[in-house]
């Protein structure tokens, strides 16, 4: 749950916390005909003249253009395609701290690099597997442990109060995507 007022630069970031990634690949939302992403976070050869910039745009907009359901990639190359749905529209509340909380989850999130959905599948093939091959230098490189069907959403939510309102820099949510790695006992 977000405010209709977010920008969608800040639901970049609720999305990276939300899934546990590390914001380490460029990314983009596409709604309707148009892709939307940081030019900051990108050189000239990847900007393409038609994309718009995220940061100017504000999530309640696109809803009163009639869009509410709308695309969101994250890490081109294992290519994370996720499907954002506005459910419903709240009355805004000026004297709320809260700008977004996770309402419910399960799995832990893929982790970063893996390969897209069908290296994700593998993993698990390989983690499940004391026996396998590739087990332990797999278990390493997830820095020892992984869960595949932990989810917390009380930790999820702490570290969505993080996170600066209305903007947050690329600084601030690399230092929350450390701490919560931290906490979990995982590298970045």
């Amino acid at each position: 749950m977000v405010r209709g007022d977010i920008k969608l630069d800040l639901l970049h970031a609720v999305l990276q916390i939300a899934m546990g990634w590390t914001n380490s690949h460029l990314h983009m939302f596409l709604i309707g005909a148009d892709r939307y992403s940081d030019p900051t976070l990108v050189d000239d050869l990847d900007w393409q003249e038609e994309d718009k910039d995220e940061r100017n745009v504000v999530l309640s907009k696109i809803v009163a253009s009639g869009v509410n359901i709308f695309g969101y990639e994250y890490d081109f190359g294992d290519s994370w395609t996720h499907v954002v749905a506005v459910e419903k529209g709240l009355p805004p509340d000026p004297d709320s701290k809260v700008f977004a909380e996770c309402v419910d989850g399960a799995r832990t999130c893929p982790p970063e690099d893996c390969g897209g959905t069908g290296g994700y599948a593998d993993l698990l093939k390989i983690v499940q597997n004391r026996r396998h091959k590739e087990h332990k230098s797999m278990m390493e490189w997830l820095g020892g442990k992984y869960d595949p069907d932990a989810f917390d959403v009380e930790e999820t939510n702490r570290f969505l109060r993080m996170l600066k309102w209305p903007r947050t820099s690329v600084s601030h949510l690399g230092k929350m995507i450390e701490a919560r790695l931290d906490r979990a006992g995982r590298v970045m």
